[in-house]
């Protein structure tokens, strides 16, 4: 099969359209015929290996995983022995390591049908993105109906669902945006749209029961200011290439100062794939609650061209390479 595949760390140069062996299923997962594949923030910082202290983990030359992507929608192409609710032909959608490729191995525990309402490339862009929204929003912040919620980064792959859910849930949404996006956050829900090439929401005069920041722009105490006295603050991973340490310096310092201040700060790191958030991103979806915002889609043999338009941070919502 055709796979976009990496041997060593650095920009989308280093990916190669090649043909590897096909996956064999396992007893417990379901080998899929993939259609689509969403790209996320996750895939150009695992293909640069950044932030740097992250190879640690992710191996010290190259990732351990070699092919890219993590997102897919499909078809089932075979389904190991212990899979009950899944049969070939069926439309699925999930996530896993190594989706840049014409078919992929996943556990049963991470793929779920997908929406019906949605095409494959709509489909694809859920899982995680969708699964990092549902769970900052609802089970971090506990977000409930009435209360002012502050999304920032508003309009990109994560922000534009968490947006979306977070209407869905009964908040107030303000969305902050630059000016060219600021139509599009407003076509998703948003109560209030806050553009920051003018304004900058950490020294204005209104407080939120709960900031989602997934931009990573500010320091703790300017996200801070923002939030009522017993507010809660989410703290995503979003950030620049080539930071040493990048968001998780803010993260380790909300983890730190947390037990010392009224206010929750509130890490919002990898939430694990969940076949329960993949039905529910499906429910919202099918019920018109939750329309995915797709930006470009490319095919797979031009999948460096679509993670170098992501990571140049242009993109409005989601980017989508297709198989």
């Amino acid at each position: 099969m055709k796979a976009v595949v990496q041997d060593r760390y650095g920009s989308p140069d280093v990916l190669e359209l090649r043909d590897v062996d096909q996956p064999v299923p396992g007893d417990d997962e379901v080998l899929v015929r993939v259609r689509a594949a969403g790209l996320n923030a996750y895939d150009w910082h695992l293909m640069r290996g950044d932030p740097y202290v992250a190879r640690l983990a992710l191996g010290p030359r190259a990732p351990r995983a070699r092919i890219r992507g993590r997102d897919f929608a499909g078809e089932v192409a075979a389904a190991g022995r212990n899979v009950r609710d899944l049969r070939p032909g069926d439309e699925v959608f999930g996530e896993v390591d190594g989706t840049f490729a014409e078919y992929v191995c996943v556990p049963d525990a991470w793929v779920e049908r997908k929406p019906a309402a949605l095409t494959f490339e709509q489909a694809a862009t859920l899982p995680l993105a969708g699964n990092t929204a549902l769970r900052g929003l609802r089970d971090l912040a506990g977000l409930r109906p009435g209360q002012q919620v502050l999304i920032n980064g508003a309009s990109g792959g994560v922000g534009t669902f968490a947006v979306q859910i977070a209407k869905a849930l009964g908040a107030e949404v303000t969305g902050v945006c630059s000016t060219r996006n600021a139509e599009l956050v407003r076509s998703l829900g948003a109560d209030h749209v806050v553009d920051y090439t003018r304004e900058d929401f950490t020294r204005g005069g209104r407080r939120y029961d709960v900031v989602l920041d997934l931009a990573a722009g500010h320091g703790i105490s300017g996200l801070r200011r923002a939030l009522t006295p017993t507010g809660t603050l989410v703290l995503g991973s979003g950030g620049s290439a080539g930071q040493f340490l990048g968001a998780p310096v803010l993260i380790l310092q909300g983890v730190v100062l947390s037990p010392f201040v009224r206010q929750r700060l509130r890490p919002l790191i990898g939430p694990a794939p969940s076949k329960a958030v993949l039905a529910e991103l499906r429910e919202l979806a099918d019920s018109g609650k939750l329309a995915p915002v797709i930006d470009r889609t490319y095919p797979l043999a031009e999948a460096p061209e679509a993670i170098r338009y992501l990571e140049e941070e242009h993109a409005r919502g989601k980017v989508v390479v297709t198989v």
